[in-house]
């Protein structure tokens, strides 16, 4: 069933929020955008793009900003290289070309012997060594709800769609406003694979947050980030 919630915070722009793989919107509750929000709360990663226009006509909204993390950054991605007139701006956290073969295989085979232990593993490598603010926030916020409401069935679909999922840089090239925000120390897309993106995209800008890993936005350097450049004011 499609569902998606919209959030009237009193701004005249709109961003879609797309959480990575075994997250869900709840992972952006910290932060504090100038935007409304629309947030996916039930969607098909295959039909996506066609279900966000579908429901952005049911809004009247005409134009939106896209807000991506990892596996969100691929959606967000699909939707600007297929609905390029519908975005206006593409914000792509934490995201690579695309997943091998071989890595997406060996995590469903973990998962499938130990989907706790795994997923444990897996939110720890998210952050980096001395990401202790942002592993400290999650941990509190979203450990123990994240280990026991992951449903295996929706992780395997997530891992099944990741890998298919590849970053279309020509089509995205019709995009005028690209950011690429992400961690030195990433260990689940690692930071030359953001460099590889920002070459096939010389429009887009990349901002590197050089001591933080894949999950880099719980930090309160990312907010500072924002606020002192400006990257998110509408």
């Amino acid at each position: 069933m499609l569902k998606f919630r919209f959030v009237d915070r009193g701004f005249k722009k709109t961003t879609v929020l797309l959480p990575g793989w075994a997250t869900d919107c709840r992972i952006f509750d910290g932060l504090d955008l100038d935007y409304n929000y629309l947030l996916p709360a039930k969607f098909s990663l295959q039909s996506f793009p066609e279900d966000l226009s579908g429901q952005l006509d049911r809004l009247r909204l005409r134009k939106i900003s896209l807000f991506g993390w990892s596996l969100g950054g691929f959606l967000a991605a699909e939707f600007a290289a297929a609905h390029p007139a519908r975005v206006e701006e593409l914000f792509l956290l934490g995201i690579c070309g695309r997943y091998g073969q071989e890595t997406i295989a060996g995590a469903k085979d973990r998962l499938r012997q130990n989907r706790r232990a795994f997923l444990a593993k897996f939110y720890l490598s998210c952050f980096s060594k001395v990401d202790r603010a942002g592993l400290r926030e999650f941990r509190r916020r979203l450990w123990r709800d994240y280990l026991r409401e992951m449903r295996l069935e929706d992780l395997l679909q997530g891992l099944d769609y990741l890998a298919g999922a590849a970053v279309d840089t020509t089509l995205l090239r019709r995009i005028k406003k690209i950011l690429i925000f992400h961690g030195g120390e990433d260990k689940i897309a690692p930071f030359r694979e953001a460099c590889r993106l920002k070459a096939r995209l010389p429009a887009a800008k990349l901002i590197l947050l050089p001591a933080l890993g894949h999950l880099f936005f719980l930090n309160p350097q990312f907010k500072s980030l924002l606020d002192g450049q400006g990257y998110y004011r509408p």
